[in-house]
């Protein structure tokens, strides 16, 4: 894994060699992102160069479309330098995006950061990318200004980026489907959210069926849709098979808000404080109103079962 180095709100030029350089925000660092950042990787190596993500914090959504719905994150701030580094990503430029930042017109934005802050010598995008006020750049407009600020261009070609077929908005919608088998295919890994162990009502050590609730690490971060999923579950540094019901547990009247629990097969502990990983394998179902608690706990226990047979 690359020593990933981050910079936040640089004011000066960074000591980069050969900055081989693509912007964005790259939620979820997906199938799609890899397909530039692969790229990126091979160019470095052949002019001796580095790896630079120039990226953006809150996303641009939030500051230019304030009254707009929030967009949930596929990943967390921590998750994306985790997964930008294991991709080959070797300095995380992090610029804090104002409405002030959204006015630069492609030409400043490429002066002042692609050039006066990174030193860019390659910059590698897709080919439909765009940049700088009212998104007013594109391919062209790069590609004219890499001829007055010495840098080279690669764009991924249609034919390679349609072939991925790939967006963080299909992702966003796919788990919001509760489909993270398909999620899962298009990010490349499987989906997964962070947490505190909190305090709960007990209701499921009480029906034999100990669950650990689960207080997200960023508010942001997508949750998948309602229902019951097989799940990976790392306690310390070991990953167990477990359940995981995310709602508002109907067959007890509904709580005011959702909630994510997780069922760590066979294991016995107590992980009140505990930071856990939670990775999404299958759907298993929706959840529901059970007629009576006997009925939920039946229902339980083949759900247990059928988990079993997936990671069997």
């Amino acid at each position: 894994m690359t020593a990933l180095k981050i910079h936040v709100n640089p004011q000066k030029k960074l000591e980069i060699q050969n900055p081989v350089i693509t912007t964005g925000t790259f939620d979820g660092v997906h199938k799609g992102h890899l397909t530039i950042i692969n790229r990126m990787v091979a160019k470095a190596r052949e002019c001796q160069g580095e790896t630079v993500l120039l990226t953006f914090n809150p996303h641009p959504r939030h500051v230019v479309q304030p009254h707009a719905e929030p967009v949930p994150m596929l990943s967390t701030n921590d998750e994306k330098i985790r997964l930008l580094s294991e991709a080959g990503i070797e300095h995380l430029v992090e610029i804090n995006f104002t409405l002030a930042f959204a006015r630069l017109s492609p030409t400043d934005y490429v002066r002042e950061l692609l050039v006066n802050i990174v030193g860019a010598k390659t910059v590698v995008v897709g080919y439909d990318h765009r940049f700088g006020a009212n998104r007013g750049g594109d391919i062209r407009t790069l590609r004219q200004l890499s001829e007055i600020f010495d840098f080279s261009v690669e764009e991924i070609p249609a034919a390679v980026w349609d072939d991925v077929r790939v967006s963080s908005t299909k992702i966003r919608q796919a788990l919001t489907d509760g489909d993270v088998s398909l999620a899962n295919g298009l990010l490349g890994y499987e989906f997964e959210i962070e947490g505190t162990v909190v305090k709960g009502n007990g209701r499921g050590r009480k029906m034999g069926v100990p669950t650990a609730n689960i207080s997200l690490v960023e508010s942001m971060k997508l949750v998948p849709r309602n229902g019951v999923y097989a799940a990976r579950c790392m306690i310390g540094d070991e990953w167990h098979h477990a359940m995981v019901n995310i709602g508002t547990n109907p067959t007890f009247g509904n709580s005011p808000e959702r909630s994510v629990e997780v069922h760590v097969l066979n294991f016995q502990g107590d992980l009140y404080g505990s930071r856990l990983r939670v990775k999404f394998i299958s759907r298993l179902r929706d959840e529901v109103k059970f007629s009576s608690i006997g009925a939920l706990i039946e229902q339980i226990a083949l759900d247990r079962q059928q988990t079993l047979r997936i990671f069997s």
